[in-house]
This record gives structure tokens, sequence and C-alpha cells, in this order.
């Protein structure tokens, strides 16, 4: 699944990442055992982070049933089944949070973007802190289609995953997009030659920088307990800390 280049990064890596837990989400729109493109893309991540010792885990999400909705459990606001919980144990547990989706119409999947609706439901929850519930998580991205989108959808996709308090490293986001209209997908085979998009420099190189990124990130946090929460702590806010902030003048 690695080229010699990746192989060679994960010999020569001495950094522990062995009491990291990554969450692979893919949002492909396929059930399991339906092939998927993307989750051959989450292959060569999911390689890295288990050659770095990392516990990962990869699920596809549309072997769950998920209610829409932005509450925690929608079995208690009308919904008759909601899987959510299940997967919510797992995020909940994740330092790492890598949403993958294939690209239709130019943006990211209907699944997916349940996914991000339901992690917003767990927006104002806090952890020990005092601090909204995914700070101190690193969150990323992968995107697979045969049209133009891979940027549009990180935009999107990252944007969320930051909004709700996940740290986002560099260039945590990549891709593989064959040529504009019908055609292979990532992962296709041919007759001759690596299946499809396996040789392309561009998405190797990618998403090696994104898996790596996002393992330091993790690292880095980790060790320092987090993000400091001096100044953005809802508790304390609550409790009239300012941290400074001048108060605004009415007259």
């Amino acid at each position: 699944m690695l080229d010699e280049t990746q192989e060679k990064l994960c010999d020569e890596n001495t950094t522990d990442f062995s009491d990291l837990k990554a969450l692979i989400l893919n949002c492909t729109l396929k059930p399991t055992p339906q092939g998927s493109h993307t989750d051959k893309l989450l292959g060569i991540v999911e390689t890295i982070l288990h050659r770095n010792k990392v516990n990962a885990e990869r699920v596809r999400v549309a072997d769950f049933d998920l209610a829409p909705g932005v509450y925690p459990d929608m079995t208690e606001h009308g919904w008759d089944r909601d899987d959510w919980p299940k997967l919510w144990e797992k995020v909940d547990a994740a330092d790492i949070l890598i949403l993958a989706t294939p690209i239709w119409l130019g943006e990211k999947s209907s699944i997916c973007q349940r996914v991000i609706e339901r992690l917003y439901g767990h927006s104002g929850q806090t952890n020990d802190k005092g601090q909204y519930i995914f700070y101190g998580k690193v969150g990323g991205c992968m995107v697979t289609g045969n049209e133009d989108g891979i940027k549009h959808v990180g935009m999107g996709v990252l944007y969320s995953l930051q909004h709700i308090g996940y740290t986002i490293p560099p260039q945590a986001d990549a891709g593989w997009i064959g040529e504009a209209g019908p055609g292979p997908s990532f992962g296709d085979e041919r007759e001759d030659g690596p299946p499809h998009g396996m040789d392309n420099d561009f998405t190797r190189r990618n998403t090696t920088f994104a898996t790596w990124n996002m393992l330091h990130f993790a690292r880095m946090l980790k060790d320092a307990g987090g993000i400091p929460a001096h100044g953005n702590s809802t508790e304390l806010w609550s409790e009239g800390r300012r941290f400074d902030a001048p108060n605004p003048d009415y007259r």
C-alpha cells in the first residue's frame, strides 16, 4: 500500500504515537460490503497510522442509521432509531478525526454533511477545563471523485471541524480526482500498471503530509494537556471572567 518513500518515513520515525487514537469515518454512499474508492485512498492513511502504532479504526458510516438533526440522540426528538450515539462513543474517544468523502455534484456526500450536523449537536458540551468538547482534538479530511472539487469540499469540511473546536494542522486535506467526466475512480484497476491514482505522486505526497501533520499536532496537543484554557473557557466566562478584555463603553 505504501511506496518506498512512505515506508522510509515510517521506518525513520522516532516519535511515540502509540497512545493516540484515530477515527476515520468513510462517508461513501455505499454500505459494506460494496466497494468504495474512498476506502482505497484511506488505506494509505490507515497504513501510515498503524505503522506508527496509532490505535486507528476505519468506519463506514453508511452501515449506521443516523437520524437527521443537531441533537446528541434524536430518539429523544421524535425519531424511532438513531445509531449516532454508538458512533459518538468512538468520536469522543479519538484524538484524531478524519472525515473522508466522495464528491457528488461538486459537494461532499450527504452522509458527510449529516456527520457534520451530528458533530455540531455536541458543540455545546464542554471538557474538564470548561472548553468546548472538541478542543485538544485534531481534524482532517480525504476526498475522492472524478470531477473537480477537492479544495471546495476540503474547505467546507475543515471549516466545519475548526468551527466546533477541532485543531486543523497545515495541509490537513488530500484527495484524488481523475479526468473530468465519466471515467475511472481512485483504485480502479487498469490493464497495465498500478490502479488509477496509486501512482499519482501529488496525491501520495499530499495524503502523506496530511496524515503526518495530523499525527504531529495530535502528539503536541496531548503532550501539552490540550489547549490552554485562558481566554476560551465557557465556564469561566459564565462566572464573569473576561480575561482582561475591556468592557464596552455604552455611553
